[in-house]
């Protein structure tokens, strides 16, 4: 598999803007590209996906375990014609001091040769010591060349380039400083790609700056010599499905809530679901669902239309009161919440948990995270340990804290929503800050779909109430479940 991994020194280097136009610009000239994005990233992953004309995979050895990325790496490209990596913060940068699960350690499991995006702002030569550095931090890195960021004018980028090519290292391509961010970014990153009116044009425009600043054919070349990667072993056999009508679980995708690792929907299905797509903005009536997810998102730039939509609303209140399992990650825990507090406004909510999130002006829970399950639920065994990752911006207000009884997870890493719990339980309905990939917790998708089967024609077979659960109201179960 041809495949290059971009990397930078920083967050913040330009990497993703190379690799978007990169992309872009080898799908336009016909060539199949798979993009990966290295790490716990949904909005880049988004974009990258666009410009490559495919979903991307997100690879990270912290969210699943290391033996699993190669698999699943050659399982997604096996029907593409190059793989394009992008790293995430800086080169080295990992999860601990040895640089673990970083961008290199990535990129040498796969034996990806990688190239850097070097901002020059405001420098020379010492662009060529940086350069020399990086290849010699590390052995085993297989540094092939420099892609030249915010450059000044002619002079500035003939004299970096001769600096780094004097010093044995190629220079593949040299970027203009560019007075706007083509993409702008916010508080969590990039904006997402659904408030665009033209994604394709702002992709296109990425394209023909890469083809007219950067060397695709020789990137190209640098990817096509990456040496033969070693098949791993064969993958266990997966569980049969029982026999019987697939249950249906929705999972809300939309403006608001749009936040998901490709696999995790994709092990719901091999688990034996039927997914439906459902939204929280649209006046759409839903179909019959034997279960709900929630993912993140950006509820707080939807609110006014979330709270607006109140037979939605009342609708989600109404399932979840019926017992229908439902799997709600950080955005979706907002929206479950009695209200959303943004700005000098307070937006209704679904009302499933008697709390109030609040938006913040600096992030509230950052990085990766690890949860231990200590108490019963529908989707996680107790005892299991949760790798995952938080990204929040949000908080509860502390007044409305529930007691840590109906917390089902322990963070020992992370911060959780509060006293270092996470994982809350009401019902059937479980939502946490912690997001995670299927991949890390392959037992979440059986349990998750075994849950929605007892709903549909055994409930009498639901786990009894504990650990905050509540037993569902049968009132509500056919009615708000089964059709409107």
């Amino acid at each position: 598999m041809p495949r290059l991994v971009l990397a930078g020194l920083s967050g913040g280097a330009g990497k993703t803007l190379v690799t978007l136009g990169l992309c872009r610009a080898l799908a336009l000239s016909g060539l199949r590209v798979h993009a990966v994005k290295k790490g716990p990233d949904y909005i880049d992953a988004a974009w990258l996906g666009l410009a490559a004309g495919r979903d991307a995979t997100n690879l990270d050895p912290f969210l699943f375990p290391q033996a699993h990325v190669l698999p699943l790496f050659l399982e997604k490209t096996r029907h593409a014609d190059i793989a394009v990596i992008e790293g995430n913060r800086g080169l080295f940068d990992g999860l601990d001091a040895a640089g673990s699960c970083s961008t290199a350690a990535l990129a040498r499991h796969l034996a990806a040769p990688v190239v850097l995006c070097l901002d020059v702002t405001k420098m020379t030569r010492t662009a060529a010591a940086i350069v020399a550095g990086v290849a010699a931090f590390e052995p085993g890195l297989a540094l092939a060349g420099v892609i030249l960021n915010r450059t000044g004018g002619e002079r500035h980028r003939t004299l970096v380039r001769a600096c780094i090519e004097q010093a044995g290292w190629p220079v593949l391509g040299s970027l203009p400083r560019l007075a706007e961010n083509p993409i702008p970014e916010r508080h969590m990153g990039l904006v997402s790609d659904r408030e665009h009116g033209d994604v394709a044009a702002i992709l296109d425009r990425l394209a023909a700056l890469v083809r007219e600043n950067v060397d695709v054919d020789r990137l190209l070349a640098i990817a096509r010599a990456a040496p033969p990667l070693a098949e791993p072993p064969a993958a266990p056999v997966e569980p049969a499905v029982p026999e019987g009508k697939r249950p249906v679980i929705g999972v809300v995708r939309d403006a608001a809530l749009w936040f998901y690792y490709p696999e995790n929907l994709e092990a719901l299905s091999r688990a034996g679901a039927t997914l439906a797509f459902v939204s929280l903005l649209a006046d759409a009536p839903w179909p019959a669902l034997d279960g709900l997810y929630l993912g993140g998102g950006f509820p707080e730039t939807q609110a006014g239309r979330l709270s607006a939509n109140t037979a939605v609303r009342e609708r989600v209140r109404a399932l979840a009161a019926a017992g229908l399992p439902i799997y709600a990650e950080c955005g979706g825990f907002m929206y479950l919440c009695q209200a959303l507090v943004h700005g000098e406004t307070t937006f209704p909510m679904a009302g499933v948990f008697p709390l109030t999130t609040t938006l913040c002006s600096r992030p509230q829970g950052l990085g990766y995270s690890l949860a231990r399950v200590t108490a019963p639920n529908p989707f996680h065994p107790v005892g299991t340990l949760l790798s995952g990752h938080e990204f929040h911006y949000s908080r509860c207000l502390g007044g409305e804290v529930p007691s840590p009884e109906a917390f089902c997870l322990t963070m020992e890493r992370g911060v959780g929503m509060a006293g270092g719990r996470d994982g809350l339980l009401r019902g059937n309905t479980f939502a946490a800050y912690t997001h995670i990939h299927a991949a890390g917790a392959p037992h979440w998708a059986g349990r998750f779909v075994a849950a929605a089967r007892r709903f549909r024609g055994e409930e009498e077979k639901m786990p009894p109430a504990a650990g905050g659960m509540m037993p569902p109201d049968p009132s509500h179960r056919r009615q708000g479940a089964r059709g409107e």
